[in-house]
């Protein structure tokens, strides 16, 4: 007779109670004693699985080590790791330790936003924490802000599990030298060809965004919202330094170009097992952002590139009358009254465009930018960014908290009915769909300070999904693909408009499976 080792003769079943209590890491040992347990292994790891924490202990180590113990207490194989941590701990250390414990294979992006959302490794308490500022001297009063070095230690660490999905890190390129061409076309080509290699297809299932402040991201967004299937889910930071490792991709970076931009792209494996389901990406948008006045046409339009600044003037609408900066500025305090305290003002370009990639035939799109006023006198109005041409049509909007608490409850209810559906289709089918983690961009001016009360933006994710995974931060500017059904859509050609890069919302990225 042959003779049989002791833990073979458990069964089955018990083996898979076992190996379901283990941390990842003796999971994955578990995995590798023989076929059996394998086939065991697969079994309990059979659907997606999204895992986070956060820390908030002054040691950059220790703090690394408690989300690590934390995401990989339970079985997980890591396809992704997105790390964001507080402007107290330096980023290449951070990233290094992160990718020590994953190895070169995992595609690891490490960022530091303007905070971070999630659940506390120790107390499992959720946590909204944007970094605390401090003024500089009175006698300085042209000195930045300058961050407390008590506080702003944190990392927050998400790590995902995705079956039947492939995933890897594409960089955007800019060249060193000036003029510092951002290489948006070979970044939305690299993608192409990732998501093609993979699965077939040019467009990948999702793209989850980071880049700095000088990336250009209006302009990127632009380009891949025209190049892009309308299924293709986008959502990041356009506000954020970065560290990303390269994971299985063969993009070279060379000494002359450096990265404005990193994509943590999500493919469809056409070669997944048997068995596996589908994971499915879905956007939702809380604007708080709320329009005012009429709308203006841009009448002339001077750029200044180096210092990303536009300087316009404008006529109303079907008015021949050029209105210089002040006036226009007037005009909006005037309607707008005394509803609002200290609002921030952008305005809202609508932009006709004409757009390709490389050599592909000239195509047509119309986006909706927004862009910061900064201030104006008696013959300009100066906003934010460039981009902005003679003939655009924009209007104003405000910062206001009262339409982001009804559009944060909006989105409640919309993701109420989600999961209310999901249900309906398990009952119906036999086959459990759920909605297995969750992430959200907010902006850097909403939070507490913004709504007088805490954790307003996570709620209608926990509300809904008790007990799911949900991670986030606060940005810079957030990116989030999709229609614009949250801004104020007048007309017909209005409703054709797409935005890709928000002001004062919080974007949710809804993570589900159907077997």
């Amino acid at each position: 007779m042959t003779s049989r080792n002791g833990i073979d003769l458990i069964g089955e079943d018990l083996l898979q109670n076992i190996v379901a209590r283990l941390p990842a890491t003796s999971f994955a040992y578990a995995a590798c004693v023989n076929r059996s347990w394998n086939v065991v292994c697969e079994r309990v790891l059979s659907r997606p699985k999204l895992s986070s924490a956060c820390s908030f202990n002054p040691s950059l180590q220790i703090a690394v080590e408690e989300v690590l113990d934390k995401v990989l207490s339970e079985p997980i194989r890591p396809h992704f790791a997105i790390a964001s941590i507080g402007p107290s701990f330096n980023l290449q250390e951070a990233h290094q330790l992160v990718t020590t414990k994953f190895g070169s294979q995992v595609p690891v992006i490490t960022n530091d936003p303007s905070g971070i959302i999630g659940r506390d490794a120790l107390s499992d308490e959720f946590k909204e924490i944007q970094w605390e500022i401090t003024e500089e001297d009175d006698d300085m009063p042209d000195s930045p802000p300058a961050v407390s070095e008590t506080a702003n230690r944190a990392v927050m660490l998400t790590v995902g599990f995705l079956p039947g999905l492939k995933v890897t890190t594409i960089p955007l390129l800019k060249q060193v030298e000036e003029p510092q061409i951002v290489m948006v076309d070979k970044f939305v080509t690299d993608i192409r060809e990732f998501s093609t290699s993979v699965s077939g297809s040019k467009s990948p299932a999702a793209i989850i965004m980071f880049s700095d402040f000088q990336a250009g991201m209006k302009a990127v967004m632009e380009k891949m919202d025209y190049a892009m299937s309308p299924e293709t889910v986008v959502v990041g930071d356009s506000g954020c330094q970065f560290q990303h490792t390269d994971g299985t991709n063969n993009i070279t970076v060379t000494e002359e170009h450096v990265p404005a931009a990193v994509a943590l792209v999500f493919s469809v494996d056409r070669n997944k097992r048997p068995g596996v389901g589908k994971t499915q990406f879905h956007a939702i948008l809380s604007s708080g952002l709320s329009p005012v006045g009429p709308t203006y046409k841009a009448a002339s339009v001077r750029e200044k590139h180096g210092e990303s600044l536009t300087w316009l003037t404008a006529r109303r609408d079907g008015s021949r009358e050029n209105i210089d900066g002040e006036t226009v500025l007037n005009q909006v305090y005037d309607e707008l009254g005394d509803r609002i305290q200290f609002p921030t003002f952008y305005i809202g370009v609508t932009k006709k465009r004409k757009c390709s990639v490389g050599q592909e035939k000239v195509g047509h799109i119309t986006s909706l930018a927004f862009h910061e006023v900064l201030g104006d006198n008696q013959e300009y109005l100066f906003v934010g960014d460039v981009g902005i041409k003679t003939g655009d049509t924009f209007r104003f909007y405000h910062s206001d908290s009262a339409t982001a608490l009804s559009s944060a409850a909006t989105v409640s209810n919309h993701l109420r009915s989600f999961n209310q559906s999901l249900n309906q289709a398990s009952t119906s089918s036999g086959d459990k769909q759920e909605v297995f983690g969750g992430l959200i961009f907010t902006c850097c001016g909403r939070g507490e300070s913004f709504f007088g009360q805490p954790n307003i933006d996570s709620s209608p994710f926990l509300n809904n999904f008790p007990g799911v995974t949900l991670g986030g931060t606060f940005c810079g500017r957030e990116i989030g693909r999709g229609d614009i059904t949250s801004y104020v859509q007048e007309s017909q050609e209005q409703k054709s408009m797409r935005c890709c890069l928000h002001v004062y919302s919080a974007v949710y990225l809804i993570m589900s499976y159907k077997p």
